[in-house]
């Protein structure tokens, strides 16, 4: 076999490997992808922010939300089961797994003043800006 030939190969063996890597990113990064909720944010009025977090299929009891340093972080646990029983068969499907978001609180809430609630599948997060930060109306005299 040429040096040509030689190079030739080496060079669809690492193409080979690099495409290969390719897909385990792509399945690793839809695996990661899967247990991130989906999340909106955004500031409703000037005194405060709203977050609003999908987590279909799991129960209010299964949702931890804590603050650490500057970090506001919602953790669940999803457990869902689909059971099918036929006379000639039994088919049993579940997924457990951790879903974890985390977000960098702005400098302006009040850390006493979070509330959240939770309904029909989606978590709701009310954070309420500190008094001296709140908008408010100056008067002229």
């Amino acid at each position: 076999m040429s040096i040509a030939e030689k190079g030739k190969e080496l060079v669809n063996t690492v193409e080979e490997k690099v495409e290969h890597g390719i897909e385990v990113a792509k399945e690793a990064l839809g695996n990661v992808a899967r247990h991130l909720p989906l999340a909106n944010f955004a500031r409703h009025s000037s005194d405060t922010y709203d977050i609003e977090i999908d987590l279909p299929g799991v129960n209010k009891e299964d949702i931890e939300l804590k603050i650490e340093d500057d970090y506001l972080t919602v953790n669940a646990i999803r457990r869902t089961k689909k059971e099918v029983k036929e006379e000639d068969y039994y088919l049993c499907e579940s997924k457990f797994g951790l879903i974890s978001r985390s977000f960098i609180l702005p400098k302006d809430v009040d850390r006493e003043k979070i509330s959240a609630h939770y309904e029909d599948g989606r978590l709701y997060i009310s954070l309420e800006k500190e008094e001296s930060r709140k908008a408010r109306n100056i008067s002229i005299n």
